[in-house]
């Protein structure tokens, strides 16, 4: 039997949720009908039009917080374009503590719930995706707010790409792999070497307090 509790996680659930299958089915069958902001759709024609001079290799850090993971992935992958989301400006803001960003690497302020969406309509095809310690949403009532178990699961299986996700809770990514499999789609759940150079504020604090850290991979394209 799996051991998903990980210490720093207060959760009420000790297994894959048993609603995962239904929900995921549901929403992999229905459109997400959401009206898209207007704000929403003026910030992605900004990125757009970097987007659109751009050749190369698109990579997308979603839930990228201060922009620390989008800056390494952008020296990690010299020859794409790296876009971070955030949906907080605090957070956003405090990108200058972690260097200067480059051409290369294009910090924005926008809700995933539209940007996805707007990205996937636009014809976006990622090389890869980059999910760094999403939210995990802990308690079993909360399972349709993880990205796994919400109306978003689909736009994250059509902008394609190598994805990886990174979680100190196990069964986070246990869960996102079994909707990956309702879905067609292989995946590896593996643990984060303890050695690796962190990326994100998260994964420093996780790895200074000794938590085990795992990676989700999966090519969806």
């Amino acid at each position: 039997m799996m051991e998903y509790q990980s210490r720093g996680i207060d959760t009420n659930q000790t297994g894959i949720h048993e609603d995962l299958d239904k929900t995921v089915r549901k929403y992999l069958s229905t459109e997400f009908q959401k009206p898209v902001a207007e704000h929403s759709k003026a910030t992605f024609e900004q990125v757009q039009t970097v987007v659109d001079r751009w050749q190369g290799p698109l990579i997308l850090d979603s839930c990228c917080g201060v922009g620390e993971s989008t800056l390494a992935l952008s020296q990690r992958h010299p020859e794409a374009l790296v876009v971070g989301i955030d949906k907080s400006a605090h957070r956003l803001g405090k990108n200058t503590a972690y260097g200067d960003s480059n051409e290369r690497c294009l910090l924005v302020r926008a809700d995933l719930n539209d940007f996805w969406r707007q990205a996937v309509d636009a014809k976006w095809q990622l090389s890869r995706h980059y999910i760094l310690y999403p939210n995990p949403w802990p308690k079993q009532k909360h399972l349709q707010r993880r990205w796994h178990g919400g109306p978003l699961f689909p736009s994250i299986i059509a902008l394609g790409g190598q994805l990886e996700l990174r979680s100190n809770w196990r069964l986070y990514l246990e869960e996102f792999a079994r909707a990956l499999e309702i879905s067609g789609h292989a995946s590896s759940v593996t643990e984060l070497a303890a050695d690796s150079v962190p990326i994100t504020p998260f994964e420093r604090k996780y790895q200074a307090t000794q938590q085990a850290l795992w990676q989700l991979q999966s090519k969806l394209c």
